[in-house]
């Protein structure tokens, strides 16, 4: 939903992936051939809607593409899944005035539109339930930098410090139920509970008025993890694992206060500057729940290439984040993903039933410990699967 701290990355040793987060590195690069991926992000930065995949020949490289849409997002429970009312699009309330209402179209004729059209009926403190300071008379909102499904996201700077932030700004127009606005809630408590990991986007302060719900943030100016994937074709195996040890950091940490993100992707973690060693920051817990050890969920969320079989099959807990590093840490090697095919359903079986390639290249660069990290990770059965904690040692070895 937002940006974070900056920080010092984890620093990487002289050793090669052995030092990182699975053993016998290597660290040459070759520029794989291998299908298209789809960005897709709810951050500070720009995404556009999902287009239809072509297939390309086999082993085509990644290319930069509208992103996919988030498989379903419905009720967080244990019960069978329902589309989430907040991602209905909202009703148009003006209705023409008919030629039997001669009086009705006089009347319309007459009075300006005002920006009260936009007001929800949800009321001023109906998110929050506390009065909330002005937002005016504390930040000055600056230009756009991104638009998502429900918010959009401004360049703010404070006016007591000059200092720059990312406001998201979310439409009162676009929470129809109570459950929508419970969703903001949830997820900025989430933002809240896992305040103190440098590596996870930082809330800062939130406001709330009668046409939105504002939410200050930390100001990631580096661009997607997506973006950077895109423009190198795929990563180094030594820069592959220095990446992953902060991904797989976040993820433990999320974890182990009881949060799972449950749409973890390239899209969703942002480098915090341009600088060549800026740290990466994981966003967007638009998705994250509250769970505790052996809860079951049976809505069906995420985001395709990167979902686990679990959530297909609906009855996932904390171990699908752990499917999804592997997703990433999949791409980061070969700069495409695991299981790839022209449609969205097509990818869900091969994600159900597909084999992992690790023939073509640059395969044959990688060490045998990153694959057999992979095998560990994305097995199909979560109870077989690694859990986050387990993979700190590979993360932690010979830092």
């Amino acid at each position: 939903m937002g940006n974070v701290c900056i920080c010092t990355p984890f620093s990487l040793s002289k050793k090669s992936l052995l030092c990182t987060i699975w053993r016998n590195g290597s660290t040459t690069s070759s520029t794989p051939s291998q299908p298209t991926i789809s960005p897709s992000v709810l951050g500070v930065l720009p995404s556009s809607p999902s287009p239809p995949v072509a297939k390309p020949p086999p082993q085509q490289q990644l290319t930069h593409t509208a992103p996919p849409v988030p498989i379903v997002i419905s009720e967080p429970a244990r019960k069978p899944p329902e589309p989430h009312p907040a991602r209905k699009q909202p009703t148009n309330q003006s209705v023409p005035p008919s030629s039997t209402e001669p009086h009705k179209r006089q009347q319309s004729h007459a009075k300006k539109p005002t920006h009260t059209n936009n007001i929800s009926s949800a009321g001023l403190q109906a998110v929050f339930r506390r009065k909330t300071e002005n937002l005016s008379d504390m930040y000055s909102l600056g230009r756009k930098l991104g638009q998502g499904q429900f918010g959009t996201t401004y360049l703010c700077v404070d006016k007591a410090t000059g200092k720059e932030y990312a406001c998201k700004s979310i439409a009162k127009q676009k929470l129809v139920t109570d459950e929508d606005m419970k969703f903001i809630r949830r997820e900025i408590q989430i933002m809240h509970h896992l305040a103190g990991h440098p590596n996870i986007i930082s809330i800062r302060a939130t406001y709330e008025d009668t046409v939105a719900v504002h939410v200050i943030m930390e100001l990631c100016t580096g661009g997607e993890l997506f973006d950077s994937i895109v423009r190198k074709g795929h990563y180094t195996e030594r820069q592959a694992a220095k990446l992953a040890r902060v991904i797989v950091s976040v993820v433990e940490w999320c974890h182990s206060h009881g949060v799972m993100h449950r749409d973890l992707k390239p899209e969703n973690f942002l480098f915090a500057s341009n600088e060549e060693d800026a740290p990466l920051k994981a966003i967007d817990f638009g998705l994250s729940m509250f769970f505790r050890p052996g809860e079951v969920f049976t809505d069906v969320v995420g985001s395709p290439y990167y979902v686990a079989p679990e959530v297909l099959r609906e009855n996932h807990g904390q171990e699908a984040d752990v499917w999804s590093i592997g997703v990433i840490i999949y791409i980061l090697l070969c700069g495409v993903p695991p299981f790839w095919a022209e449609t969205k359903q097509e990818v869900f079986e091969k994600v159900l039933h597909g084999t992992l390639d690790f023939e073509a290249d640059p395969w044959r660069n990688v060490s045998e410990g990153a694959k057999d990290l992979l095998r560990k990770v994305l097995v199909r059965d979560p109870k077989e699967r690694l859990t986050a904690h387990q993979l700190l040692p590979w993360r932690r070895k010979n830092q």
